[in-house]
């Protein structure tokens, strides 16, 4: 079950706030103080990501941010609006649904790089696409809260 969940316009000036909030969230969930600062970076890379891809592609739809606490885990989703190639949504002209024929441009280099930098900061990465959009999702392991009697 979410625990958080953020909606906000495709505006690089969102992305510290979703930062900001991550970490809070993570720090509240058990994730280890010392791996806080691998969270506010991850997240930010992911979201920037998203920001640059719905901004280059003209999507009005929303960046989506969902920060789950379980168990023994906290996870992370930032999702984009923007279809994988030769889905069905790139097919009946939603914006930046390009074909994989395009030829790669500064921005899929940028997007490359940014998942370069998530993977190096996060164990536990999962990216998948599909006709609603991108998510990647990102896992920590959290310690059960210490109550002292």
């Amino acid at each position: 079950m979410p625990t958080v969940e953020l909606r906000f316009s495709a505006q690089p000036e969102h992305v510290r706030t979703a930062r900001l909030v991550a970490a809070a969230v993570a720090r509240r969930a058990g994730v280890d103080e010392a791996v806080l600062d691998e969270v506010r970076l991850a997240v930010g890379e992911a979201c920037s990501r998203a920001v640059g891809l719905h901004r280059s592609h003209g999507i009005a739809a929303p960046v989506t941010v969902v920060l789950t606490e379980e168990e023994k885990a906290f996870s992370i989703e930032v999702g984009d609006g923007l279809p994988a190639p030769g889905s069905n949504a790139s097919a009946a002209g939603v914006p930046g649904g390009g074909g994989s024929d395009a030829p790669e441009t500064e921005a899929d280099s940028e997007d490359e790089m940014g998942l370069a930098v998530i993977s190096g900061l996060v164990d536990d990465v999962e990216v998948r696409t599909g006709a609603d959009g991108g998510v990647i999702r990102m896992t920590w392991p959290t310690t059960p809260a210490v109550v002292l009697p």
